[in-house]
């Protein structure tokens, strides 16, 4: 048993990488590839599945020979394939895609979405997978006709993946879940919400739980049982070792994605703006509820501060006067994308307020980290309201390096922030549910650092309030 290794899939909105973990946890990743982003129209965001399915192969030739595969994927992008080609329909359509915005407004109009929410946990937004999937419907050539040959497969992208891999049209509880058109209380497809978005049911994949033998990978001169499957942002709530009601964690990539752990029963989040989620399921157990928030614009705000020109070197994200720029007037709203959780609002846009001759360069980058961090503590406060946070919260990605960042988060929400030294958080968490699958339960050696970052002193609560108001001032900005 101490030689054995995983090979962890981490399939995500930029690239591809593999990390082999051994028994004695340590790990090392021989492979990664980065994919074409593919935009053809104003908030279209597309990927070719054919390249990334490339990409996973090509990743697994540079593991040797694995005891098992795990694999982690980006959540609610979507593909449409035929089942006798195995070839796609169109492209991958990606989580951040707005195409559908028009049919989410019309559709809320109706009002549905407390029917669609009451069984999903889910609002109505362009983020989640069934209205891509009636785009494709209504859009793309062939698939009516291939559905009504029963040779139409429709799936989140762990589905295409392992019916290339494996063999088998499946996906698992938690990637369901996060489809819109599965039941999270009854687990099973909703024929009902198929219906309302245009989704033939049959086309969907057979859902199982999150670790199993989902089928057998051939790569190289070899074969490994693919026996773990779940969205990467769970993958990192388990990784981060969250189990237990009251636990969570923070991603902080592309945006800030906020999971915590709520018990074995749906949460109540009626009124929160939170989604209660499915975040795994294990074999002869009851699924693990939690709550989930998502801010648009994390690293992605960064970003664009890089690319108007703001800085050069991330750097300079760094060594800010003691006193929070918000302190001194200055705010930023990260809404580039629009507001995420708890208000589910794309008209919304970003904005700057207390701008001044005074305001220098330094001044505006240090209100963009604390816009993050105040919009990632609002998210927080309401998980907090539904289902009381621990005293600790986990966090990874880019910005819990930033120690700025970390001290502004904690103090803000007065609990202590632990950021891993091991930057394979969502990857250690796949390999972990690989492991679990091939039935091994007993502990694997981990070799786990954790830096802890203690709240200050400071009473930032007012500031927050005074920040709510501005959050307002961005709202119905953007045009249709």
């Amino acid at each position: 048993m101490l030689n054995q290794r995983y090979a962890a899939i981490d399939q995500g909105t930029t690239g591809t990488r593999v990390v082999v973990f051994g028994e004695d946890g340590k790990h090392f990743s021989p492979a990664a590839i980065a994919h074409k982003q593919l935009t053809p129209n104003p908030g279209w965001v597309e990927h070719d599945p054919m390249e990334i399915l490339r990409n996973i192969r090509s990743c697994l030739n540079h593991c040797g020979v694995v005891d098992a595969i795990g694999l982690a994927h980006q959540g609610e992008s979507i593909v449409a394939w035929d089942a006798k080609s195995g070839q796609p329909l169109y492209n991958a359509i990606i989580w951040q895609d707005q195409r559908t915005e028009s049919v989410i407004r019309k559709m809320r109009a109706e009002g549905v979405e407390e029917r669609v929410r009451a069984k999903t946990g889910l609002p109505l937004d362009t983020y989640f997978s069934a209205s891509k999937f009636g785009w494709i419907m209504r859009n793309v050539p062939g698939a009516v006709e291939l559905a009504k040959r029963g040779s139409l497969r429709l799936g989140t992208m762990d589905a295409f993946f392992m019916f290339h891999l494996c063999g088998t049209h499946v996906t698992d509880y938690n990637s369901a879940s996060r489809t819109s058109l599965f039941n999270i209380h009854s687990l099973e497809w909703d024929a009902e919400l198929c219906a309302l978005f245009g989704v033939p049911i049959e086309a969907l994949p057979e859902v199982r739980d999150n670790v199993g033998h989902f089928g057998d990978v051939r790569y190289e001169s070899t074969t490994a049982p693919l026996t773990a499957c779940i969205v990467d942002q769970f993958a990192g709530t388990y990784g981060h070792g969250c189990r237990e009601p009251g636990q969570m964690k923070i991603t902080f990539g592309t945006g800030a994605f906020l999971q915590s752990i709520t018990g074995t029963d749906v949460p109540d989040a009626k009124g929160s703006g939170l989604l209660p989620t499915l975040c795994w399921k294990m074999p002869d157990e009851k699924p693990v509820y939690g709550l989930d928030g998502g801010v648009y614009n994390a690293a992605s705000a960064i970003n664009w501060a890089g690319k108007i020109g703001l800085f050069s070197e991330i750097e300079e994200f760094s060594d800010f006067p003691d006193e929070p720029a918000i302190a001194r007037g200055l705010a930023f709203v990260p809404a580039l994308s629009g507001l995420g959780c708890p208000y589910w609002d794309r008209s919304a846009a970003g904005v700057w307020a207390g701008l001044s001759l005074e305001t220098e360069r330094k001044d505006m980058l240090q209100s963009i980290l604390e816009g993050i961090a105040i919009r990632s503590a609002e998210v927080i406060f309401a998980m907090d309201k539904v289902r009381p946070i621990g005293e600790t919260i986990s966090i990874d990605g880019g910005l819990s390096s930033n120690t700025y960042f970390k001290e502004f988060l904690a103090t803000l929400i007065q609990k202590r922030i632990i950021s891993p030294a091991n930057r394979e958080i969502t990857a250690q968490g796949v390999a972990l549910l690989a492991r679990k699958g091939l039935g091994l339960n007993y502990p694997m050696k981990l070799r786990n650092q954790n830096t802890m970052t203690e709240p200050g002193k400071r009473d930032l609560r007012p500031y927050f309030e005074k920040y709510k108001d501005i959050i307002s001032r961005s709202r119905n900005l953007r045009g249709d």
